[in-house]
Parts: structure tokens; C-alpha cells; sequence
């Protein structure tokens, strides 16, 4: 692992989203005379945070109806996993396969030694050994540098925002002084959830160019994860995921978007575009 000056972008981006949540709560507070309101929000935030940190795991795996497996059924799986985070120095996460035919994979966990990594039945059936350690190793580095915590806390908190918009468009904007600034109000309901979904895939889609760099030096072998990109793109566009509450509670996580989607759909999703991180990978070893 090594680090990143999008560790420095992460955390500003969160900062953005704190603000944005805070001056809705101050919005509602000033308007109704009850600063209880910008506590209560920040209360708000500070909960949904706790909860995605520390049921994450839980949460991705009964999505997807993950179940564990052992060594003894899994063997190359566990041979993969256990040599690369040997390489790291890391612990060893627990082992899930999804029996989902969508061809995907994903890390969750709080912290390196509570994590998980899951695999789907549709990527086993696609990828040669070569390209599955490639992809461990992408899934290891997401454990390894806390994105599953970040991605977590970054949902959360849009979540909040935009339920708080929510509630600030049913009670007329959130300011109903005399003399206040209905249209400011007004504005924030509008702006603000999309400025924080906006926000949750930047921080997203740095990560995941993250993992793929990081996980590409653990395995050294860039063109491996270059070439499982590509057949996870062409798988996933075949057999997509059915997007439901559940799968797309979880869908951030994964390697590759699992929905199927184009043209203006893409603006707003959770991956960066895969003819980029193929090609960010190919320069990574000297193409």
C-alpha cells in the first residue's frame, strides 16, 4: 500500500457532505427558532455513520446471499487470498461466494481484520486463474485501504441529506420566518441531494482507480486485472444484476458496475468507465 493524494480528496469531499448536512439542520433550526434541529442532525449523521461502519459486512453479504466457504471447497481461492495478504502483511479476510450468475466481486468489513471478500458464482465461471488473483488483489486493497469503511460513510450520509431534503420540501423549504429567504431554502432541497450523490460517486470512483492501481503493484501483474476488466465488462452487460433495495445497497462496492446502463446513465455511476481503468492499467506496464 502506499499513499495517495486522493486520500487528501476524500476527506475534503467528506467534509463537503458534512457541510451540506449541517447547513440544512442550521436552515431548519433558524427557520423554526429551535436550534435543537442542527444538533439533531448532526446526531443523525453521526448514527448513520456508526451503523455502516460497524454492520457493513452484514448488510453487502445478505444482499448478495452470500454464504462462507471453507478451504476444503474453495481451495484456490483460499491459496490466492492467503498469498497476497501474506505479500501485504495483512490479515487474512473471510471467504463468500454469491450464487448469483452476474459475474462480479466485492470487499466489505470494517477494518482489515473484521473483513470479507465475496465472489460470485458468475466470475469463477469466467476468469482463468490468472485474472481471479488479479481481482483478489483489487478486493484486498479495497480492505487493506479502508474503502469499504469510506464507501459505507459516504452512502450514509447522502442518504441523510437527501431524507433531510426531504422533510425541508414538505415543510416549505425550510424557512418560513418572516423575512427569511424562502428561495435560499428552496434552493438547498434542490441542490443539495445531488450534490451529494455527486459527491458519493467522486469519492467512489477515486477509490476504485485506487484499488486497481494498488491491487495491480500487490499482484504485479497489471495486465491480468486489465484483461478480467474487460471480461467483467462484457460479462456484466450479458448478465446483469436485477437492480433491487438490496442489490443496489451494495452494487458501490463491487468491481464492475452490475447494472446494465448507457449513454446518460453512466454520468452518474458508481465506476469510473472501464475503457479508462483498462487503459490506466496497460500504461501501468509499459503499453
Amino acid at each position: 500500500m502506499r499513499s495517495h493524494h486522493n486520500g487528501l480528496k476524500t476527506a475534503a469531499l467528506f467534509g463537503v457532505l458534512w457541510a451540506l448536512l449541517l447547513g440544512m439542520g442550521s436552515i431548519i433550526a433558524n427557520s423554526s427558532n429551535q436550534p435543537m434541529f442542527l444538533w439533531l442532525f448532526a446526531g443523525l449523521g453521526l448514527v448513520s455513520t456508526f451503523v455502516s461502519y460497524w454492520f457493513s459486512d452484514r448488510i453487502a453479504l445478505a444482499s448478495m446471499q452470500a454464504r462462507p466457504v471453507s478451504e476444503v471447497e474453495a481451495p484456490q481461492i483460499y491459496a490466492m487470498v492467503r498469498e497476497l495478504s501474506t505479500r501485504a502483511g495483512q490479515p487474512m479476510p473471510r471467504i463468500y461466494v454469491s450464487p448469483t450468475a452476474a459475474p462480479n466481486a466485492f470487499a466489505t468489513g470494517r477494518n482489515p481484520a473484521n473483513s470479507a471478500i465475496c465472489v460470485t458464482r458468475g466470475i469463477l465461471e469466467i476468469l482463468e486463474p490468472r485474472e481471479l488473483r488479479a481481482v483478489l488483489g483489487h478486493e484486498l486493497m479495497h480492505v487493506y485501504n479502508r474503502d469499504i469503511l469510506t464507501s459505507s460513510v459516504a452512502a450514509a450520509l447522502a442518504g441523510i441529506i437527501t431524507s433531510v431534503a426531504q422533510f425541508m420540501f414538505f415543510f416549505g423549504g425550510g424557512d418560513r420566518r418572516e423575512g427569511g429567504n424562502p428561495f435560499a431554502g428552496l434552493l438547498m432541497v434542490i441542490l443539495a441531494p445531488l450534490a451529494a450523490m455527486l459527491i458519493q460517486l467522486a469519492i467512489s470512483r477515486t477509490r476504485e482507480y485506487d484499488a486497481d492501481e494498488d491491487g495491480a503493484q500487490l499482484t504485479q501483474d497489471p495486465l491480468a486485472l486489465a484483461s478480467a476488466l474487460a471480461k467483467l465488462e462484457n460479462g456484466t452487460r450479458q448478465r446483469p444484476l436485477a437492480p433491487t433495495p438490496a442489490t443496489e445497497s451494495v452494487s458501490h462496492m463491487m468491481i464492475a458496475n452490475p447494472f446494465r446502463g448507457g449513454g446518460f446513465s453512466r454520468m452518474f455511476a458508481t465506476h469510473p468507465p472501464m475503457a479508462d481503468r483498462i487503459a490506466r492499467l496497460e500504461r501501468m506496464a509499459g503499453y
